[in-house]
């Protein structure tokens, strides 16, 4: 069973929503990235969202593009991320999920992409920039492939096609709290609750929240209403906030964070 699946499985049966951190790879480092996903999971982290730089972002705020432009300047390429997570997979088997742009799976061909994902040990993919015609096919090559797809509704979806898309997403749905881009924001969306309920009716698949979720606070309160809680610029933030310390103190550091948001989103506050 592919691990992203049997994860939201078992912490359905608890009945706990899943935490997912998300952080960029290479940013500060390669070797801070995979000592960063390990402390997440200590501190109990759940699946991991691990985001491929990529120079033209369409749905990242300024934090998490400004992660990939560090990240970039390194000259960092996907087999580098590829190679960072087969090493890491001698020490962990947490489920892993690129979030990648459509641009790099097609540079590499669909196929190819998911290939060298699976067998570095990458279970799945959100791809923020994929159309409804890619959609269908990567959908169809994902599931061949064992490879979990998964899709983006927004509050902005039509009811048609949220219909599509919680039929044919793999893995979770991806709900996008807010219309717009990632980000750091004060309070989460009035509609939230509501917009989780009209798109449950449509799909017993797993559904994660993110965009905007940015505080323990927070992550309890969306902890109580949807099966994934994913935290990405505030994470981001703080791991540039303290990317000049000692790496063991930058992972303890942003570790500490992860493990707020953790405990508040499976409401052991």
């Amino acid at each position: 069973m592919n691990r992203i699946d049997a994860k939201f499985a078992a912490l359905r049966a608890r009945k706990e929503p899943a935490f997912i951190p998300f952080l960029t790879a290479g940013a500060p480092s390669l070797d801070a990235t995979r000592q960063l996903i390990l402390e997440f999971e200590r501190q109990g982290a759940d699946v991991i969202e691990l985001g491929f730089p990529f120079s033209d972002p369409i749905a990242d705020g300024p934090v998490i593009q400004a992660s990939y432009t560090r990240a970039l300047t390194t000259n960092i390429r996907v087999a580098q991320i590829l190679d960072m997570v087969k090493a890491l997979r001698r020490e962990t088997r947490i489920p892993i999920v690129a979030m990648v742009s459509y641009s790099i799976v097609f540079k590499h061909t669909a196929e190819k992409f998911i290939a060298d994902a699976l067998a570095a040990g990458i279970d799945g993919a959100t791809i923020p920039d994929m159309t409804a015609e890619q959609e269908t096919a990567l959908f169809r090559l994902g599931e061949r492939m064992g490879f979990r797809i998964a899709c983006f509704v927004a509050p902005t979806t039509t009811d048609h096609r949220r219909e599509l898309l919680a039929q044919s997403a793999q893995g979770f749905i991806y709900y996008i709290a807010v219309a717009g881009i990632t980000g750091v924001r004060d309070r989460l969306p009035d509609d939230m609750t509501a917009n989780l309920a009209a798109l449950r009716r449509a799909t017993d698949k797993p559904i994660a929240l993110g965009f905007g979720v940015s505080t323990p606070q927070q992550a309890h309160i969306v902890g109580q209403h949807a099966d994934g809680v994913i935290v990405g610029s505030a994470i981001v933030r703080l791991i540039e906030a303290s990317k000049d310390k000692p790496l063991p103190q930058l992972v303890a550091t942003v570790g500490q964070f992860v493990h707020e948001l953790a405990a508040a989103a499976k409401d052991r506050l």
